[in-house]
């Protein structure tokens, strides 16, 4: 009885995680236009119990847009660190997943993945607000097959 019930509190547990995920932006470059216009009202992720949050603290999920420089790197390490858990890293952008345009240049991190661990990947060059709602549905299914695995 016992492991059923640990099952049903795990099941409730991951379900209103996923379902109230906040994230935190994260905007470097061109993608962060496209991550505005998720909040905006064509796409309004209110509805879906997504609220965009300025603080780390207050965020469980983080949004990468756009071009990572060595110089920025600790920086988003220290605001990743800053987040509670269970916290959750989308890479929107080809710059964010591997460098993008920039890939050859000395400065730029080739992946936010180097930096820290990335969850969800959203391809694009910028990808568009569509394939950001994607991505996040992604994150919410996966969320929700954590809990029944375990």
């Amino acid at each position: 009885m016992v492991t059923k019930l640990s099952d049903l509190m795990s099941y409730v547990s991951s379900w209103a995680r996923s379902n109230s995920l906040w994230p935190m932006t994260f905007g470097l470059a061109c993608c962060a236009v496209e991550m505005m216009h998720t909040a905006a009202s064509k796409y309004d992720l209110d509805r879906y119990g997504i609220m965009f949050r300025a603080s780390p603290r207050q965020a469980d999920v983080m949004i990468v847009a756009g071009t990572l420089t060595n110089k920025m790197a600790p920086a988003l390490r220290k605001v990743y660190d800053q987040m509670t858990e269970p916290r959750y890293v989308i890479s929107m952008g080809s710059c964010a997943n591997g460098g993008g345009y920039y890939h050859y240049s000395y400065s730029v991190v080739r992946g936010c993945d180097r930096i820290v661990p990335v969850d969800i990947y959203v391809p694009g060059c910028p990808p568009t607000a569509e394939a950001l709602l994607y991505g996040i549905l992604c994150l919410q299914q996966k969320i929700n097959r954590t809990a029944t695995s375990t």
